[in-house]
């Protein structure tokens, strides 16, 4: 007997039965079924109705133990004959077991610059299962990194097929999926894990394109004016960002020697105090380079702007200031109000508001008679002039700066009122000395009054003594 029976079948299930007869009658014609002993031990499986023959299950059968069993039936009559036929038990795969997934070797993680074909994991696929049930398909999620690729006979690999970049993606979680062909079809999933390790393949990054910093002339030395700051967006030691002074360009050569950068975090000194009239800009490079092997660097222009500070005093050019006595300027006695007399003229080393220059009237011989423009510097009557009027005048002119403080100096002139435009051609140093004998002759009258004054005094006292001297006399005395 030959039959079949699916491998899920429930216990209990028939298998098939088997027949025998005898042509006896009555008792001598009765048949009972049993198995035989002597055939093995796959019967324990089965049980055989012995009156009716039929071979039932006992327990699950399982095809990938055995795909077939056989049996030994005894069939025996009531007078104690018996005869023996095999039954042959075959049984029917069912799709009843996943695929298996071997890894044989895995690597992670990978270099970011791997060549596309580097194989990351080896594995092999198999199915307890026969048949279409056996047979398996490999398959990897959507991923444009990695593919699978057939090796032999059941391997597959797990390559990489672009280029990697671990700043883009450090980690991909791969899901490689075999499924059989069974009906219906079971499925084993197996998830690698891949980290991308990093290579310097990324150059520190300045975030700005360049820097502009500001610091105040006489600065204190080793003053804090800033920081650069750069990023690397590798990692690790590739990812250490040291900052340093590089030279600048050769059509320049600004005093690297006064600027200091740190090494660490960039911040950026000025070590000298700095002088603005001397120098108002100074550019630098600074470089940042990372740890890795090779390292890789970039580089950043840093401009330092020196602020200027209210640390010089204006200085007169005209009238000049060094001439002893100071110039004179002509005026004529006919000159009406407004009239032009000599217009000042200063600078300062200095710049913006403290550069701002205004002109004012300090002293003057007749403060009445001049006025000086505030922004101008321009000295001009106030009025006509009058003969009660000194024919020299002495002025002082104040010029300030517009700083914080505010700064000044002084301008000395002198005019001379002449109703004779003749008298021009005389010489300063004559102007000085009739000034100078005028003044003469004012200490001389001075004199002359203070030696009639005692004149008088001496005077009136010899008379006082004499009228004395009569009363005495008069009075019977005599005084010699």
């Amino acid at each position: 007997y030959v039959g079949q029976v699916l491998e899920n079948a429930p216990e209990g299930s028939v298998v098939l039965s088997v027949v025998a007869t005898d042509r006896d009658v009555g008792v001598n014609g009765d048949i009972s079924y049993q198995f035989s002993q002597a055939v093995g031990q796959s019967h324990s499986a089965f049980a055989i109705d012995p009156t009716s023959g039929e071979i039932k299950l006992t327990k699950p059968l399982d095809f990938e133990a055995a795909e077939h069993h056989e049996l030994s039936v005894r069939a025996t009559d009531g007078g104690g004959l018996s005869a023996i036929c095999k039954v042959l038990v075959e049984v029917v795969d069912v799709n009843d077991n996943a695929p298996e997934l071997v890894v044989s070797s895995f690597s992670s993680p990978v270099p970011e610059n791997a060549l596309p074909g580097t194989v990351v994991a080896l594995f092999a696929v198999r199915d307890r299962d026969a048949g279409a049930n056996g047979k398996i398909v490999c398959a990897l999620e959507d991923q444009l990194s990695f593919s699978l690729r057939p090796a032999y006979k059941n391997y597959y690999e797990l390559v990489t097929v672009s280029v990697l970049d671990r700043e883009e993606t450090a980690r991909y979680i791969l899901t490689v999926t075999a499924a059989d062909v069974g009906s219906p079809p079971l499925t084993t999933t197996q998830t690698f894990t891949v980290d991308i390790s990093d290579v310097n393949d990324n150059a520190p990054a300045f975030n700005q394109t360049s820097y502009t910093m500001y610091v105040r002339e006489n600065n204190v030395p080793t003053v804090l004016v800033g920081a650069v700051s750069a990023s690397d967006a590798d990692v690790g030691p590739n990812a250490k960002v040291t900052y340093s002074l590089t030279p600048a360009h050769s059509a320049e050569q600004p005093p690297c020697s006064c600027i200091s950068v740190n090494s660490e975090n960039g911040h950026v000194f000025v070590l000298r105090p700095l002088d603005y009239e001397r120098v108002r800009q100074i550019e630098v490079m600074v470089s940042a380079s990372d740890a890795g092997s090779p390292p890789l660097s970039a580089n950043v222009t840093v401009r330092l702007v020196v602020v200027d500070e209210n640390d010089n005093a204006p200085v007169v050019l005209h009238p000049a200031q060094d001439s002893s006595p100071p110039s004179s300027e002509l005026v004529p006695t006919s000159a009406e109000a407004g009239y032009l007399i000599t217009k000042v003229v200063a600078v300062d080393a200095d710049s913006g508001q403290n550069s701002w220059l205004s002109y004012h009237l300090l002293r003057a011989t007749d403060p009445g008679l001049f006025a000086v423009g505030a922004q101008s510097g321009e000295v001009r009557l106030r009025r006509p002039v009058t003969e009660r009027d000194a024919v020299k005048q002495k002025l002082v002119i104040l010029v300030r700066d517009n700083g914080r403080p505010p700064l000044s100096a002084t301008a000395a002139l002198s005019a001379l009122l002449l109703s004779d435009f003749s008298d021009m051609r005389l010489p300063h140093s004559s102007l000085a000395t009739e000034d100078e004998g005028s003044s003469l002759t004012t200490y001389l009258i001075i004199s002359l009054v203070f030696v009639s004054l005692l004149f008088l005094v001496s005077t009136a006292a010899f008379v006082a003594r004499r009228v004395c001297k009569r009363k005495e006399l008069k009075g019977g005395h005599v005084l010699y």
